[in-house]
């Protein structure tokens, strides 16, 4: 077993890291860190409210045994030199601090944005473009150390990502409009969204989200060559806005494709896809990476985003577009706290332990 700790695990995105590693095969969770508020105090009450004594735990399932009275450290606490992995959930600001000293000796899986930009970091989705993971060892090299930084995509990219990546390998892409209905959970408990903000409303902007998307999708679709990511010339435009659904991030999107396509034929491709991706055989790994309804009322998130443990993209709604040429049109849904988040983390690590990069 390769011994495991997790930074920021307190947060929602740390709770979910402590489902996804409870009792998995090749990762022992051997250490927990967070906050000065949390630490020295058992996990369990680490999770309640100081004022009120209520316990923060936002998933439907129960607090797991194995980590209830787990002593969480602080950060500072924390020696990397004891540990084959390391998983973050923290805010960009922190990571930009704590991630590097980490990195120096250890692998380090991120959620955070703070290091998705720079040449020498890939944004890795499994199956999607693991050829990328070569740039880890650029990376290290680089930097000159024995671990690296290897963060997620935004959550609201990935299943952008994933749903592209057949059409642009069978018919290529120009261009991309994209609209998204992000769930609550993607904006974390604190501060997250006030509830009369959102209750009978849609608010139709999240701050630095469009950017992300935008660049980080490029980069993800983009090609490895001379020992850097050359950003694919996709063009994309995007819209984000929040709605008030618990989990899984719904989008619209619009594709514009450089040869002739009929919607049968991308359900087809998409199909094929997901039945040949090489990472089927992983523990965190779906059945089904995605699944095309033919119902024009699915996806929903309230009916799918938990099928597969939240680790499958659906697609529905596949269309013609009458406003390109080569053009067609779907609907998404991604779990953006299971394969967008933690779990999909998780997987990642995972990936890259076959590759001997763990």
């Amino acid at each position: 077993m390769l011994k495991v700790a997790l930074i920021g695990s307190t947060g929602a995105v740390g709770q979910e890291f402590v489902i996804a590693l409870k009792n998995h095969p090749w990762f022992e969770l051997t250490s927990v860190a967070s906050s000065k508020r949390s630490a020295g105090k058992r996990y369990i009450d680490a999770l309640r409210d100081d004022s009120t004594g209520i316990l923060k735990w936002h998933n439907k399932e129960e607090v797991p045994n194995y980590i209830k009275d787990r002593i969480v450290k602080n950060v500072d606490e924390i020696n990397p030199k004891e540990y084959d992995l390391i998983f973050t959930a923290v805010e960009s600001s922190d990571a930009q601090i704590i991630e590097p000293k980490l990195a120096e000796t250890t692998p380090v899986i991120s959620t955070a944005a703070a290091f998705r930009y720079q040449s020498d970091v890939p944004i890795l989705i499994p199956g999607i473009n693991d050829d990328h993971i070569e740039l880890l060892n650029i990376q290290k090299k680089k930097r000159n150390w024995d671990g690296y930084i290897c963060p997620l995509p935004n959550c609201t990219t990935t299943g952008l990502a994933i749903t592209l990546k057949p059409i642009l390998d069978s018919y290529g892409i120009n261009s991309i409009f994209m609209t998204s209905m992000q769930a609550l959970s993607g904006a974390g408990r604190s501060p997250g969204v006030a509830a009369l903000d959102i209750i009978d409303n849609v608010i139709p902007f999240i701050p630095k989200e469009e950017e992300k998307v935008q660049v980080e999708t490029k980069k993800i679709l983009g090609t490895l060559k001379n020992g850097s990511i050359s950003s694919s010339t996709i063009k994309v435009s995007c819209t984000c806005t929040r709605v008030p659904v618990m989990d899984g991030h719904t989008e619209t999107v619009f594709v514009e494709t450089q040869k002739p396509l009929e919607p049968e034929q991308v359900k087809e491709c998409m199909i094929k896809f997901s039945k040949s991706i090489k990472i089927s055989g992983l523990p965190s790994s779906p059945s089904e990476y995605i699944i095309v309804h033919d119902d024009p009322t699915r996806p929903q998130p309230r009916i799918d985003r938990e099928i597969n443990d939240g680790m499958t993209t659906f697609v529905g709604r596949l269309r013609k577009d009458t406003v390109f040429d080569n053009g067609i049109k779907y609907v998404l849904l991604s779990h953006n706290e299971k394969m967008g988040s933690a779990k999909g983390a998780v997987l990642l690590a995972e990936l890259l332990k076959t590759k001997n990069m763990i």
